[in-house]
């Protein structure tokens, strides 16, 4: 087991808006993309952010040692934690002929063992399937029919997915995970995935009513986009010894703040909009080897 390492795995429980704060064509609130994949993610400073508000709501005496004093005293010491981007892995997707599907491509795989190996956590067994035909979808259990994910048609073709079903479902904190995954666990190619997880995820209408015409106030329309619910992402964490003058903490004790004492109950809330219930992940710990 490495010491100072440890991964998140996050389930979103309901949806996240994790906002860009800029406007993307008709979509007034998109949600954060990485640049060069436009692929869907949380940036690692409002993670960082949203583990320092929950870590503060316990009053946690630790809390300036791990992550940095208050802003207005950023320059006494640096924060002991690093905190990576909630990086996708797994997206759900409504099928048009079955229950919706968590659809997922041979890049984010391979970079979830990359991920995995930098942190010296192990999970690097499985074998990372190969797609090449657009058009195809590789799922765990053969079917008769073809598969429908949003506009596309899939040809479905059984494959071994059992050592990529074992290594995600430890994020998931779901008793019946494997099963679920079993069942769910769509493989496309990285292109068609890239497509999906552009326009696949939704984008909901809001208002601002007037409370005495009850019409929509003028210009009051604006169009919000989100993670959906069941979205899978994962977080490395590497922990430093404390920086704080005068306070003994090794990465060991940094790391175990985190692990043990922040989520004695597995939750956290991630993005905007957290009065109306968005944002909240189930949260799964990871450190054990294999």
């Amino acid at each position: 087991m490495n010491n100072n390492t440890a991964l998140l795995g996050l389930l979103a429980e309901t949806s996240i808006h994790a906002g860009a704060g800029q406007m993307a064509g008709v979509i007034d609130l998109p949600i954060q993309r990485e640049a060069h994949t436009d692929w869907p993610v949380v940036f690692g400073s409002a993670v960082k952010g949203a583990l320092r508000t929950l870590a503060d709501e316990q009053k946690a005496p630790w809390l300036n040692a791990v992550f940095g004093p208050e802003t207005a005293n950023a320059s006494d010491h640096a924060g002991a934690l690093l905190v990576s981007d909630a990086r996708l892995l797994l997206l759900p997707v409504r099928s048009l002929t079955s229950h919706f599907k968590w659809v997922t491509c041979p890049a984010l795989l391979k970079r979830f063992q990359t991920d995995m190996e930098r942190l010296g956590l192990g999970n690097t067994a499985f074998a990372v399937p190969e797609v090449t035909d657009l058009n195809q979808a590789l799922t765990s259990e053969s079917a008769a029919n073809a598969l429908f994910l949003e506009e596309f048609r899939f040809t479905v073709k059984s494959a071994d997915l059992g050592g990529v079903i074992t290594a995600l479902a430890r994020l998931m904190g779901r008793e019946d995970a494997a099963a679920a995954l079993q069942r769910q666990l769509v493989v496309v190619n990285d292109d068609r995935f890239s497509h999906l997880a552009r326009f696949a995820t939704p984008v909901n209408p809001h208002v601002c009513i007037n409370n005495q015409t009850k019409t929509v106030k003028p210009g009051a329309l604006w169009y919000e986009e989100s993670l959906p619910s069941d979205t899978v992402l994962y977080v490395s964490l590497y922990a430093q010894a404390a920086r704080v003058n005068g306070e003994t903490k090794t990465a060991t004790d940094v790391l175990k703040h985190i692990t043990q004492d922040l989520f004695a109950r597995p939750y956290l809330q991630l993005g905007g909009n957290e009065t109306v219930g968005m944002g909240w992940c189930k949260v799964t710990i990871c450190r054990e080897e294999g």
